[in-house]
């Protein structure tokens, strides 16, 4: 089965009603969102992308997934990476563009998204993806990255689904997943587990982990 096939999923666009109302809820806060994410000046702390530099040499080509305002982008390329930013919302594709960044519309369920690359990010973004069609999602950002290359994702830790209400009154979707289950997914894609961290944010519990692929 498809995720077009999937029923209650819009034909059109692949996407659920609780999908489609996530994205909704992004694209009228993404002013507000960047506000409340803003690096700290001079606060040079980013513990998962430096990880992430572990592994990638300068000049090296990542995909981010859901780039949001752009801040990690911006760190990551003032560190001589080649980042192609997409989100799945114009409103954030828009927010960008205006401090003088390039960003690309994304839908990850359909679109092509290209590669080989030498890694992929997916920071707080694959969580708004049902359940049932993650792990093609997952197997689709395999497929894009190179042998050797890197995959850096975070999403909520736990069990289930749920749905939370934004500032602004919308729904949002988000499935909850075991490590060890995304960790199992990941291997029997080729991507081995490399590093990870969990943590309490204000949302819950996080696991950050980064993957490599081919790696033993």
């Amino acid at each position: 089965m498809t995720a077009s096939d999937t029923p209650n999923r819009d034909r059109k666009t692949g996407r659920s009603a609780s999908n489609i109302s996530t994205l909704a809820g992004y694209e009228g806060c993404a002013d507000d969102y960047a506000e409340t994410t803003a690096p700290k000046p001079g606060a040079d702390d980013q513990p998962v992308l430096v990880e992430l530099l572990k592994l990638v040499p300068p000049g090296s080509r990542l995909l981010e997934i859901g780039s949001g305002p752009g801040w990690d982008a911006d760190w990551l390329e003032e560190r001589g990476l080649a980042v192609r930013r997409t989100d799945g919302a114009d409103s954030f594709v828009q927010f960008q563009a205006g401090r003088g960044r390039r960003a690309e519309l994304l839908d990850v369920i359909r679109d092509p998204l290209g590669g080989p690359y030498d890694g992929v990010i997916a920071l707080h973004v694959l969580q708004h993806v049902e359940r049932e069609i993650l792990p093609a999602i997952l197997a689709r950002i395999a497929a894009a990255i190179r042998e050797g290359g890197v995959f850096l994702l975070a999403l909520r830790e736990g069990q289930g689904e749920t749905a939370e209400i934004g500032s602004k009154g919308n729904e949002y979707y988000v499935a909850l997943w075991p490590r060890s289950e995304i960790v199992a997914i990941l291997a029997a894609l080729g991507l081995s587990l490399h590093w990870s961290r969990s943590f309490e944010g204000r949302d819950g519990r996080w696991l950050t982990a980064l993957f490599r692929k081919g790696a033993p």
